[in-house]
């Protein structure tokens, strides 16, 4: 999904918002541009850094996350174990985000790209005189290697 953005991206974005790309956001983002798909917490994104020696401590995760979350450029996510998750978040506000499977046994997530709610979302819409800018959805269940 986030394939699609390189750094660059993400630094205008930041500059459109009157924030800097600092070095520690750039690292952090960068890890996120490098595992596409994939649903980090700060502890994941702490420990890759650890592992590239770099000095960037958890607080300075933390709080870099949620200032990327509040500008829009990451997408923070709950799956229900209490962990908040990041993922780079569509730069387009037309595309819906996609949707996800949660493993209630070893905790997977897997990404589901169909949109099957635009007839519900439009007849929403309609009915309640309600602009909807996106929504989220979630399917808790059993992988097929925990089944």
């Amino acid at each position: 999904m986030s394939a699609n953005f390189t750094l660059g991206d993400l630094k205008q974005r930041l500059q459109e918002r009157q924030h800097k790309l600092t070095p520690q956001r750039q690292h952090i983002l960068q890890i996120f541009l490098d595992r596409s798909g994939e649903h980090l917490s700060a502890e994941d994104v702490h420990a890759i850094l650890r592992n590239s020696h770099s000095e960037i401590g958890l607080a300075t995760v933390y709080r870099s996350l949620e200032l990327l979350n509040e500008l829009g450029i990451l997408q923070k996510m709950e799956f229900g174990d209490g962990c908040s998750r990041y993922e780079v978040k569509q730069m387009d506000p037309e595309t819906h985000q996609h949707h996800h499977l949660i493993c209630l046994k070893c905790g997977k997530v897997i990404e589901f790209s169909d949109d099957l709610l635009e007839d519900l979302e439009q007849d929403i819409s309609e009915k309640c005189s309600f602009k909807i800018v996106d929504h989220q959805v979630k399917f808790f269940g059993y992988c097929k290697e925990c089944q």
